[in-house]
């Protein structure tokens, strides 16, 4: 089995060769970041730990509602995930984490790593926030076509007023 600081270098080396910032956050502690489309970044955290290699990646914060239907898809998609689980911290926050073996940590096992937890970050970014902030983001839409504002950052939820647009000119037709 290698080092702690064997996997160290090997966690530095992966993210120089694929050009990923990699800050060293103390002894065997790496902040990682992985640019995404939806989540624009994703900071993935390792920690060596003696036998294990730690993943914890913050996702979103608390949602504002719906809770209960958010852990709800969250563990629906935790049955589908590899190397990393949805979870949630003592005050709702959303994280991706999971351990792996230092034995089983391998370049490409840190590369199909940091796809996962980029995967499922980014594509799921979207619906939790839809889920867990609807009504501020409906708010937001609102406040920004009123006054004639950019809806440029809010275009991944531009189906939720379409719809809405859509019912309100059936209501208006006679």
């Amino acid at each position: 089995m290698r080092s702690r600081a064997e996997i160290g270098q090997l966690i530095e080396a992966v993210c120089a060769d694929r050009q990923l910032s990699c800050e060293s956050t103390g002894e065997f502690s790496y902040a990682v970041t992985l640019p995404g489309t939806h989540k624009l970044k994703t900071i993935c955290n390792l920690i060596v730990g003696d036998h294990t290699l730690r993943v914890e990646a913050f996702v979103m914060r608390q949602p504002d509602e719906r809770r209960e239907e958010l852990w709800n898809w969250l563990l629906q998609r935790n049955a589908r995930m590899y190397g990393v689980a949805f979870s949630v911290d003592a005050v709702g926050d959303v994280y991706l984490t999971g351990r792996l073996s230092l034995a089983g940590v391998t370049e490409d096992e840190l590369d199909r790593l940091f796809g996962a937890v980029l995967n499922y970050a980014d594509e799921s970014f979207d619906t939790m926030l839809e889920i867990g902030f609807g009504t501020a983001i409906r708010r937001e839409w609102e406040w920004r076509v009123k006054r004639g504002e950019s809806l440029a950052n809010l275009q991944a939820f531009a189906h939720l007023f379409e719809r809405s647009s859509a019912e309100n000119s059936d209501l208006d037709r006679p």
